[in-house]
């Protein structure tokens, strides 16, 4: 299989994902219960941010802006995504050293109890705000790249 040239589009979609990753994260972290920890979450994000925008926003592009704010909005989707199967894996891991579960599918059905338990965080004004206006222009900075660095 060919491996894609890096492009300025990708390279744009990346940073500005990685970006969003770290504000999504920070919004997150502003609505979280103030007895959990916050840990590596912003910096992980942001990393998770940098390769869907590089992978999924970078082949995006060409679809005209408001093509480029709904791809924006599906590079948000898959961050946080991502960002929640991973720390809810981790905190799954983090509860079978106490011994909580019975056996290993209950642990594996307890990483989605965990996933849509940390996601109703998500609907706070703050992380739609986030996730609407940052992924639109996300996606159609990514756009411009695409148009001017062909």
């Amino acid at each position: 299989m060919a491996v894609p040239m890096p492009t300025g589009a990708r390279a744009i979609g990346a940073v500005s994902f990685m970006v969003l990753g770290w504000l999504i994260a920070n919004a997150y972290v502003a609505n979280m219960p103030f007895d959990q920890a916050v840990g590596y979450l912003r910096e992980l994000t942001a990393v998770i941010g940098f390769f869907s925008g590089w992978i999924v926003m970078g082949n995006s592009v060409g679809r005209g802006y408001f093509g480029a704010a709904g791809s924006g909005w599906k590079t948000m989707i898959v961050i946080v995504f991502w960002a929640l199967l991973g720390f809810s894996v981790w905190e799954m891991l983090i509860i079978s050293t106490k011994l909580r579960y019975d056996g290993p599918m209950e642990a594996a059905v307890d990483v989605f109890a965990i996933m849509l338990k940390r996601s109703q965080i998500l609907f706070s004004v703050d992380c739609l705000a986030v996730f609407f206006v940052g992924g639109a222009i996300g996606g159609m900075l990514t756009e411009y790249a695409a148009r001017r660095w062909p």
